[in-house]
């Protein structure tokens, strides 16, 4: 969670994923089926996260794909239009996450 610059462009997003950062977007399903899937991001609706970001790890693995990402990893998240994807900055940073 990039707390001190919580906007990035879109060069700097595409620098960052060559960096093995876990891209979440927060968008709904329903959003992702209409728009497309941002590549190599995974997709955790808003309403999810809280939940998935204090799961198991074998389960967050299971249902997303993906490896459950520390409290210290970089994660980057978006959505439509920036709203939502601060609330889930500021969700992550509740829990923990640096």
């Amino acid at each position: 969670c990039a707390a001190q610059e919580p906007n990035l462009s879109y060069q700097e997003l595409k620098d960052l994923k060559k960096a093995n950062v876990l891209h979440i977007d927060v968008r709904e399903r329903w959003e992702i089926d209409r728009f497309g899937k941002i590549p190599e991001s995974i997709n955790i609706p808003l309403s999810e996260l809280m939940e998935a970001l204090q799961m198991d790890p074998t389960d967050f693995k299971q249902q997303y794909n993906q490896k459950m990402p520390s409290k210290s990893d970089p994660v980057v998240f978006s959505c439509m239009a920036g709203t939502r994807s601060k609330q889930a900055l500021g969700f992550a940073m509740s829990l923990g996450f640096s």
